[in-house]
């Protein structure tokens, strides 16, 4: 049990080695890769929508069962403690599911954001702005495309990166490395656990919604409260303006569908059937996207040091939920690495890029068995 609290042994490897950055260039990575691997499938692709869609309907209409099997269990059988406790049960499963699921649908969206479904870019955006925006999960799928490409264009650059990005002693208000003194530190990091607690609730509960309103943890070129929403927005080239109002237009159907939908079924069954899983799909976005990029062993560059392939290596291949992650989360945190290397390889054949790029980067190549399941 407690094993679940240690640092993996990839952890602690990279943590001992000392670092160097990587001396294999981007011809050698793309030469080992075969060509076939980057074909896309349109219909292949269209069954996994299917299939992702099909699998959060069937947990839906499951979840109706949900209350009378449990008002079963109480009046007929007369069990009321087993009843309340089958119910409870039932519900965080169906939560967990569901928010697992429409995660999926997030990863599903994101991939034809990369315009990895298809070589027909209509059906890329079709299916990213069906998942994202005018349905469950509230995405503004257009803006957060764009600010996307742009994190994915400068992966761990200091001044350029989009997400994530760390903050530097200047900005802490820290003195120059060689006359900082632990009193320094001790100061602006001493162990709060209990705003560290809630810190932690926020971001992986409201995380995703504050960041596409506030652009926090984004990057720091930009002016306060820039956000998602605002044609206008910095974040945003002038001929991407039209989408970005798309998006918001999206936004607003689905939230009255929602109103709608919640005044006919009640607002308990609003928070039990969408609400939780909603905050957990959140939740799951959060926490794949932050593992991806915030690990301490792994380098961000200044701009004299960043490249392309530098950046694209330094992010962190994560079993996240075992064999779920392959099948709902569509390999995004299994195959990290070989996605921001080759982000238009479609996803079903990221493993195998995988497999590829371990043999020439070797000891560049970043692994963490943490939280595998």
């Amino acid at each position: 049990m407690f094993s679940l609290f240690e640092d993996s042994p990839e952890f602690k490897k990279r943590l001992a080695t000392p670092f160097t950055p990587t001396k294999v260039t981007l011809q050698e990575v793309h030469s080992v890769i075969p060509k076939h691997l980057h074909e896309k499938n349109t219909f292949k692709a269209l069954l996994y929508v299917i299939r992702d869609v099909t699998c959060a309907v069937i947990v839906y209409k499951l979840g109706w069962l949900i209350d009378p099997i449990a008002k079963f269990l109480v009046e007929e059988c007369g069990t009321p403690h087993v009843g309340i406790a089958v119910k409870w049960g039932l519900w965080a499963l169906y939560w967990h599911w569901q928010g697992v699921i429409l995660a999926g649908w997030w990863c599903m969206a994101h991939e034809a954001g990369h315009g990895s479904l298809s070589n027909y870019p209509w059906f890329n955006h079709l299916v990213g702005y069906s998942l994202h925006t005018p349905q469950f999960i509230l995405v503004p799928y257009y803006a957060w495309r764009s600010s996307h490409h742009a994190h994915h264009k400068a992966t761990m650059s200091i001044e350029r990166d989009e997400n994530f990005v760390p903050r530097t002693r200047s900005e802490y208000g820290l003195p120059p490395e060689n006359i900082a003194k632990v009193n320094d530190y001790h100061e602006m990091f001493e162990e709060t656990p209990i705003y560290t607690l809630l810190r932690m609730l926020f971001m992986q509960v409201l995380g995703w919604q504050y960041y596409l309103f506030t652009n926090a943890m984004g990057n720091q070129m930009y002016p306060p409260w820039t956000n998602h929403f605002q044609p206008s927005s910095p974040l945003f080239k002038p001929h991407e303006r039209k989408g970005i109002i798309a998006s918001n237009i999206g936004l607003s159907a689905m939230s009255c569908i929602l109103y709608l939908w919640t005044r006919e079924v009640g607002f308990h069954n609003f928070l039990k059937f969408f609400f939780v899983p909603y905050l957990l799909a959140n939740h799951w976005i959060v926490m794949l996207t932050y593992l991806h990029h915030s690990d301490p062993s792994i380098a961000h560059y200044r701009a004299t040091q960043w490249s392309f392939l530098r950046g694209a290596i330094s992010t962190v291949d994560r079993p996240l939920l075992g064999w779920a992650g392959r099948f709902f989360l569509h390999n995004v945190s299994h195959d990290h690495v070989a996605h921001h290397l080759f982000s238009s390889i479609p996803f079903y054949n990221q493993p195998y890029v995988t497999e590829a790029i371990k043999k020439i980067l070797k000891e560049d190549y970043n692994y963490d068995s943490t939280a595998s399941s």
